[in-house]
């Protein structure tokens, strides 16, 4: 890497190859960081999603029941067309 920290853009130049590939690898490691925040997050959020849906389930099971009946009979008829 070379002593001046300064990119070539911020100097007013056109920046060489190694120069873009250093930057290019630099934003693909950020990328690999946001990737795997966004990951945990999607995770986090679909174990709390279906943990509401349980305690629902659990608070109103007969509901639960019928909605589950109604989605497979729907499900059963839009099959058949």
């Amino acid at each position: 890497m070379p002593a001046d920290r300064t990119s070539a853009t911020s100097r007013g130049t056109i920046p060489n190859a190694y120069e873009l590939a250093e930057q290019i690898a630099e934003v693909q490691a950020d990328l690999k960081i946001l990737k795997a925040s966004l990951g945990r997050v999607a995770q986090e959020k679909a174990i709390e999603a279906a943990s509401q849906v349980e305690q629902t389930i659990r608070q109103n099971p007969l509901t639960a029941t019928a909605i589950a009946a109604g989605l497979g009979f729907l499900f059963g008829v839009l099959s058949r067309r």
